[in-house]
């Protein structure tokens, strides 16, 4: 299957859902995939593009300099972000205020979105709900732009992760903030289902990672 097959089957998939294919915006997570795979991506129409480690986003982002908006999704070290800030359109993964200070540092003004834990789990990425509404204020006294909330769905029946994105929708609501980063390739349905505007679609378009260009983190 092609890469423009793929991501029609996604849209497909987005509109089964109940969303709208033009309204809730596709990144294509290229995150262990070879430069060969990003630049079919983009000849497929795919210009949102995201990555996990910071050595590879630069790499990728240096050979292919035309188009592309490139999404940070991963856990971040607050010492790589100097490295990546002249490449990242958009910094999903926000879950401290010190790592939103060294992002306003190398990129003010910098569009992010806060990163929730909605599964409560100590090993899973991002801030609890309890403290997004004063991340989100301390993000923007910092001057960053924040555009809404990022999370990764939990590991379960439908019931509970339909559940756990329906939760970041109302903070999100709660706090006027538009944009819901959620869902990837399992729980795509149940994300935008609940109201999310950004997949992040991996395995879907690419197929299992080939590793071919992962040269470091």
């Amino acid at each position: 299957m092609s890469i423009a097959t793929a991501a029609g089957a996604v849209r497909e998939r987005i509109a089964a859902a109940g969303g709208d294919p033009e309204g809730v915006r596709l990144v294509a997570v290229t995150k262990g995939h070879s430069l060969a795979t990003v630049q079919a991506a983009t000849a497929a129409g795919l210009m949102d593009l995201g990555e996990s480690y910071a050595q590879e986003l630069v790499a990728k982002a240096e050979a292919v300099q035309v188009g592309v908006r490139w999404h940070f999704i991963g856990r971040l070290q607050s010492n790589k972000v100097r490295r990546i800030a002249p490449f990242v359109y958009l910094w999903h993964s926000v879950d401290r205020l010190s790592l939103a200070a060294e992002i306003a540092r190398h990129a003010p003004s910098a569009a992010v979105l806060v990163q929730v834990n909605v599964t409560g789990l100590p090993q899973q990425a991002g801030c609890s709900p309890e403290q997004v509404a004063a991340l989100v204020e301390g993000c923007m006294e910092l001057g960053l732009e924040v555009r809404g909330l990022m999370a990764i769905g939990p590991r379960g029946p439908d019931t509970l992760v339909r559940a756990s994105f329906a939760s970041v929708r109302a903070l999100a609501d709660r706090l006027g903030l538009p944009e819901r980063s959620m869902g990837m390739s399992g729980d795509l349905a149940a994300a935008v289902a609940e109201g999310s505007t950004m997949v992040r679609i991996g395995t879907d378009l690419f197929g299992p990672r080939d590793g071919a260009s992962v040269v470091g983190q």
